[in-house]
């Protein structure tokens, strides 16, 4: 049947094209990975104890030259092994930090956000495996870190940068409640006083006085940078943006792949007065928001001298301090989980331009981003993201009732002229064009839509793409459990039927990681596709009958909440089209296509 080709030809193109994401691109191939992290450690540490000490931050460029284009050597000059974490934070003086979200520590050399632990998140379902570790000194392979400073000349003498020292005044831990002052004070005259504020969440306010005790108006240049050394294990896909990010001037946002700014180097877009810039992971973020009191010149780079690193920058035109008076800057620097109310509210509270826009949703946010809000609405009364889904499924169901029982009603029309159809096509086999004739005059005789049935699949496909969306890229999603085994809803079922469902203690590539809920989902599309009379035409019947197992396979990679939604939209579809056939007297051909399935069919002879 018409209907049946065109279920089948919307439907595969859709799930084939998340199926190429899936496999190619979001599946890890660990080997590849560990081979290619030795390989990386192993060149940056030749090239680590070759490279020259620079110190960009406190040299003196004229103004108007460009932000601080290489990063400092850490205090002790070589790389140390990814064990040595606690190591490379005691070679420095630190202050604390210690709020409700966060905990870890600001480098007094450089006053630098080097240190830093996110406390509700860990890196494995299991909630005794370590948290996550955002930001990490710069002597670690993983180094990432936020680090503000300032550019001056011979008149400033030596302004804070990356190696700068500083001293405490005053209270030496940052919590919400309790703000952390820092000093600096040069040979010219100039004293620097540098305080930090967090929130309970995840933004770090940056407040910097320059105070010219000198006898002489100076002149002197504000810059930030968010610097990171490696990039993350795992590739990213089509499906998200991960690299470097930002939103600012006229060209709005910037969006650069590792990839993308390794090949060009260096991307600088127009100056700006308001936005933000940073770099972004699928889950976690590190952005820094400069002043609005001064125009700034934003940056997007990429720098192989020394040690290879990624760089997302600006600088502020000149900041004029005349004697006997002191400036201001402020700097907000976000270092966190992108949270969706969280990020929303920042943007609104704070007045960040478009800095929803961190999380990555897509061309189709207008679809996604209410899909995110309904499911998330509905957790917070059912408690769980899984029952989240399925309701989620029950009301976009009800929503497209009226023209979902409009299309099952035509292709129960349709199947009631199914014989009439048979005969047409017996009746012109050898003139295609008269056939097409006739068929479409019995249609319109008949009042039927041939393309009816394609309107539940199609109305299907933007849910389906808009909830894969939203189980890869939320933050909400990741490690959301369901009921039984299924602990993440973001991940695949971590069942599989080769295995007997882990009663054999052996190690399945992922193609065979077929668990019960693809079972589930490949058992109720097969169900619902017997709902219809088998095709005529042997090429579409072996179609038909072999796409659940097809489908069964391709989806058992995909996010469990993905597969969950699947099975239930399949059991829902099944209902509804049961009831439908019944009101229009149509033959529901379920149980004879099962029978005629498992029948013995006669030999020739018979």
């Amino acid at each position: 049947m018409e209907n049946n080709r065109n279920f089948f030809i919307t439907i595969a193109l859709s799930v084939l094209i998340l199926a190429v994401w899936q496999y190619f691109y979001v599946l890890p191939r660990s080997e590849a990975q560990r081979e290619a992290a030795k390989v990386e450690q192993q060149r940056v540490e030749e090239q680590k104890k070759a490279a020259e000490a620079a110190n960009p931050g406190a040299s003196t460029p004229a103004p108007g030259t460009t932000a601080p284009g290489a990063i400092p050597n850490a205090p002790g000059g070589d790389v140390v092994t990814a064990a040595g974490r606690d190591q490379a934070l005691a070679a420095s003086k630190r202050v604390k930090i210690d709020t409700p979200s966060l905990e870890g520590s600001i480098n007094l050399t450089g006053a630098r956000l080097d240190d830093l632990k996110l406390k509700h998140y860990t890196e494995t379902v299991d909630k005794n495996s370590p948290e996550i570790e955002l930001l990490n000194p710069q002597a670690l392979p993983t180094g990432y870190f936020a680090e503000i400073g300032f550019v001056g000349n011979d008149k400033t003498g030596a302004v804070p940068g990356a190696e700068t020292v500083w001293s405490v005044d005053g209270n030496p831990t940052l919590t919400p409640s309790t703000p952390v002052t820092l000093t600096y004070t040069n040979d010219k005259g100039l004293t620097f006083k540098r305080t930090f504020s967090v929130d309970v969440n995840y933004m770090f306010t940056v407040s910097d006085t320059v105070q010219n005790s000198g006898s002489s108006a100076v002149s002197l240049f504000n810059y930030g940078r968010v610097t990171r050394y490696d990039k993350p294990a795992v590739a990213s896909t089509y499906v998200l943006h991960e690299g470097l990010i930002g939103f600012t001037g006229t060209e709005g946002l910037q969006e650069h792949k590792y990839a993308s700014v390794e090949k060009d180097k260096q991307y600088q877009p127009g100056k700006s007065t308001d936005g933000w810039l940073g770099i972004t992971d699928k889950y976690w973020a590190v952005t820094l928001v400069p002043t609005e009191k001064q125009p700034f010149q934003p940056r997007y780079a990429y720098f192989e001298d020394g040690r290879h690193r990624y760089q997302s920058d600006f600088l502020t035109d000149p900041i004029n301090v005349e004697a006997g008076q002191s400036a201001t800057v402020e700097t907000e620097v976000f270092a966190g989980a992108k949270e969706v109310a969280k990020i929303n509210a920042y943007a609104e509270d704070r007045h960040i331009k478009r800095f929803d826009l961190l999380i990555d949703w897509g061309w189709f946010h207008f679809i996604t981003k209410p899909m995110f809000w309904l499911i998330d609405t509905l957790y917070k009364f059912l408690g769980n993201f899984g029952l989240a889904i399925l309701a989620t499924t029950v009301i976009v169901k009800a929503l497209f009732f009226p023209l979902a029982n409009k299309s099952y009603a035509s292709m129960a029309n349709m199947k009631k002229v199914q014989p009439k159809m048979l005969e047409i096509r017996e009746k012109y086999a050898d003139d295609k064009m008269k056939q097409q004739q006739a068929m479409m005059e019995l249609y319109k005789t008949e009042k039927i839509n041939p393309l009816a049935g394609c309107w539940p699949v199609a109305l299907q496909i933007p849910v389906f793409f808009s909830l894969y969306k939203v189980l890869y890229i939320t933050i909400e999603m990741r490690h959301a459990p369901f009921f039984g085994w299924i602990q993440d809803l973001a991940a695949p079922d971590p069942t599989s039927i080769f295995n007997l469902f882990g009663l054999v203690p052996v190690t399945l590539p992922h193609m065979l990681m077929i668990g019960v809920w693809p079972l589930i989902m490949g058992v109720t599309m097969f169900l619902q596709m017997r709902m219809n009379p088998t095709p005529p035409d042997p090429t579409q019947a072996a179609i038909f009958t072999w796409m659940p197992v097809i489908f069964t396979f391709m989806m058992a990679g995909f996010p469990a909440g993905l597969v969950i939604y699947w099975a239930w939209n399949n059991t829902l579809s099944i209902l509804q089209q049961g009831v439908i056939m019944k009101r229009q007297g149509a033959k529901i051909e379920l149980w004879d296509n099962l029978v005629a399935l498992f029948r013995k069919k006669p030999s020739p002879a018979e």
